[in-house]
């Protein structure tokens, strides 16, 4: 795969990944996270951070899940190695909260290993599919 087809794809992930992450955030557990975190939560997002997280999330969807998958025409692989990075990940922040944060509620745990499964999951299989369409992978 080219180089250029691998940015597209990339591209797709970004697009995919920020439209199904704010439907989460914004309609879905809008006051979720206030309710289970409201005292540690900030007033305000830091950008630069947010940003900086999606970036290197979706570069390893594309590193290690979309463009393997594309190459080897099998979104179901994109689906199931997405939602295992995904659960990986978020595992990663929500584990490592509950076992230094105090308070830090398992609730949240649970919900976010299962959303960042769904999350990787899905943009990696959309972004394989939508690769095959947009740009004839």
């Amino acid at each position: 795969m080219s180089p250029k087809n691998t940015f597209l794809l990339y591209l797709i992930a970004l697009v995919l990944f920020f439209l199904i992450d704010m439907i989460w955030l914004g309609v879905v557990a809008k006051g979720f996270y206030r309710k289970h975190l409201g005292g540690i939560l900030s007033s305000r997002v830091n950008w630069p951070a947010a940003i900086l997280f999606y970036l290197l999330f979706i570069f390893g969807l594309v590193v290690f899940v979309i463009r393997p998958a594309a190459i080897q025409n099998s979104p179901l692989d994109a689906l199931a190695m997405g939602a295992l990075l995904g659960l990986i990940c978020y595992a990663t922040y929500d584990l490592t909260n509950l076992a230094t944060l105090k308070d830090w509620p398992i609730v949240v745990t649970v919900v976010d290993l299962f959303w960042g499964s769904v999350l990787g999951g899905s943009v990696s299989l959309a972004s394989v599919l939508a690769g095959r369409w947009l740009i004839k992978i």
